[in-house]
């Protein structure tokens, strides 16, 4: 059964027994007499109607399904959001409650929606409709219940286990995402009759711990048998109002770097806000831009960024969305809190605006001119001497493929990332990552939804994408086993760093980032020489962290402590970006004075800059 709508689970499961092989085929054949027997072999689509409750939100849900070939379609309404989700018989797609329409055609997204689609032709019960690899059946035991489960994995797909009550013997659970840090966990019951079939009539599909982001669905009808067309399932087009406003199909907008972050202006219902522009997010408020706009938000949903928490996210919607000459009507907009990400980056903003603008629009971002250029597809023109470089989507994501000193990867392409690159964490457990390079501390890498992130600083010798070879990359190794940083399905994500020395042009029609070199292409990466974490406090920076042994702690530097002057500077003379840059490029061995308060007195010190991690090549040599 479809329902990709919110995915994810924390299961507990207690001590298991596996039964003989030959019992497998027996409790399919049990399982499928429980549920009908015969009558399934004459049935070749249903059709489902019922309420569905989610992010909060309460609402009505369609459901069709292809028997013969595993297509379906789940389309909502949840309050004043509709959307849909759906699978063609090639490809999975998603209608967003803003309007825009995704394909997903990245490896994992493939597989799991071969799976989805093996459940919808019940291969579990015809071998015809669809090969698959099984495991010797399990009996469990959980809350009291008893269980026999089936671990399968269909032809292309992910694998999957099958749960059928020892009692009832119907399919009571299915679980998937098995090989992935966050399974989904689907829970059928209400069983009912309905021409000859025994079909559940409640589904509740949850994702992690958190209630929030558990879908309901209780079903008032089933029809079975009922016509199905080609169109029913065909991936949709771009629902909404989105247009350039300019006859030409082209605007031009500038942009401010900020620690490689790109920082535009935009109205929203008419009041200027300054946004982020991040491909790997979503359109964003925050809650003070949300108060500021006036806007009411509903819902309760849970998300996980690059950081170890989770974040409380709700919806809202917004009369007018204006970038440049690019006008959204009606925006959805997803309300999160991102903690300290101001601070860190040491100038306020008030949200991101994120794929909702790359899957509309051709996107250009010129770097090194600071100005993105924004296109109707049809008016979309690559930069010049750029080289084409074919991108899979996952959910929201571009996934390119790449190089980390001859290891092939596949890399996450994310504009709202001010790194170089970070390699997640079982990339990097399975290289050997952290003695290959010899990985030295763990420092503050970032903050992102979901709080700060900690990382190992290395220097590659070369990262190679779309046919450039980038040496001396200043790179770091994630080793937790949280955030989307602890993703198998990708090995690394590469941000404003990298991007910044390029001009980039995305063409999400045709599935193509485009890397034409600019002025900063040869640039040596820097990396900090300090060991400091800075934070913007007001007219201070204030110390978030001090990496031990560096030159700040052997300055004497504590966290909490609040710099007021650097290299005789006053602080409120720089941005932190400038201030960031100042200690990434100081000359080596030269003492820079430091003037700071802790516990309301003043203190002077010193810090002898040196490389931490010094470049690839040098530390060959020894």
């Amino acid at each position: 059964m479809l329902l990709r709508l919110l995915l994810l689970l924390l299961l507990l499961l207690s001590g298991s027994a596996s039964l003989a092989a030959d019992d497998t085929a027996t409790l399919l054949a049990q399982a499928k007499t429980a549920s009908g027997g015969a009558a399934w072999d004459t049935v070749f689509s249903l059709t489902g109607q019922g309420q569905m409750k989610a992010a909060g939100l309460d609402g009505s849900v369609e459901t069709r399904e292809d028997l013969a070939t595993g297509r379906s379609v789940a389309r909502y309404k949840l309050g004043l959001y509709q959307g849909a989700n759906g699978y063609d018989g090639k490809v999975s797609w998603t209608l967003n409650p803003g309007g825009e329409v995704g394909v997903q055609d990245a490896a994992e997204a493939l597989r799991e929606a071969r799976t989805a689609a093996w459940l919808s032709q019940r291969g579990y019960w015809f071998a015809q409709r669809g090969a698959a690899q099984w495991q010797p059946a399990q009996a469990r035991e959980e809350a009291g219940r008893h269980y026999q489960v089936i671990r399968a994995t269909p032809a292309g797909g992910e694998p999957v286990e099958l749960w059928f009550g020892r009692d009832s013997q119907l399919l009571e659970r299915t679980v998937t995402g098995l090989d992935t840090r966050e399974p989904v966990v689907t829970r059928l019951s209400d069983w009912r009759e309905v021409a000859g079939l025994r079909l559940p009539f409640r589904v509740v599909v949850d994702r992690g711990d958190e209630a929030a982001n558990r879908v309901e669905i209780a079903y008032a009808s089933f029809s079975a048998g009922a016509a199905l067309a080609d169109a029913d399932f065909a991936v949709p087009r771009h629902e909404g109002g989105a247009h350039i406003v300019d006859a030409t199909g082209v605007t031009r907008i500038p942009f401010r770097l900020v620690r490689d972050h790109i920082h535009i202006k935009v109205e929203v219902d008419g009041k200027p806000l300054q946004m982020l522009v991040d491909t790997g997010g979503v359109n964003i408020l925050l809650p003070a831009a949300l108060q500021k706009l006036g806007l009411q938000a509903e819902g309760e949903l849970v998300a996980r960024g690059a950081g170890e928490k989770s974040a409380e996210v709700k919806l809202a919607k917004a009369t007018s969305l204006r970038l440049g000459g690019v006008l959204f009507e009606q925006p959805l907009f997803y309300v999160i809190d991102f903690g300290q990400v101001a601070a860190m980056e040491g100038e306020d903003f008030d949200g991101v605006i994120g794929y909702e603008l790359f899957q509309r629009f051709g996107v250009t971002i010129d770097y090194a001119a600071q100005q993105l250029v924004l296109s109707t597809p049809e008016k979309f023109v690559k930069p010049a001497n750029a080289r084409a470089v074919p991108f899979t989507l996952a959910e929201r994501i571009p996934i390119i493929q790449g190089e980390i000193d001859g290891v092939p990867a596949r890399i996450s392409i994310d504009t709202g990332s001010g790194s170089a690159i970070d390699l997640h964490s079982p990339f990097v457990a399975r290289h050997g990552l952290k003695q290959r390079y010899n990985a030295r501390y763990e420092a503050l890498s970032g903050w992102g939804v979901g709080g700060p992130m900690r990382a190992w600083p290395v220097r590659l010798g070369q990262l190679a994408i779309g046919g450039f070879v980038l040496p001396d990359v200043a790179a770091s190794l994630y080793t937790g086993d949280k955030g989307a940083f602890a993703n198998a399905d990708v090995d690394a994500n590469i941000g404003g760093r990298v991007l910044g020395r390029f001009t980039v042009a995305f063409d999400y029609a045709n599935k193509t980032v485009y890397l034409a070199p600019n002025a900063n292409y040869a640039k040596p990466f820097r990396s900090d020489r300090s060991g400091l974490a800075l934070l913007r406090d007001a007219d201070v920076l204030k110390v978030y962290d001090v990496l031990a042994g560096s030159p700040a702690a052997q300055a004497g530097l504590q966290r909490d402590d609040r710099i007021l002057r650097i290299g005789g500077e006053p602080v409120a003379a720089r941005s932190l970006s400038q201030w960031r840059d100042l200690l990434s490029d100081a000359a080596l061995q030269t003492p820079v004075p430091v003037v700071y308060q802790r516990d309301g007195k003043t203190r002077e010190s010193a810090m002898t800059l040196r490389d931490l991690i010094p470049a690839h090549a040098e530390r060959a040599k020894h």
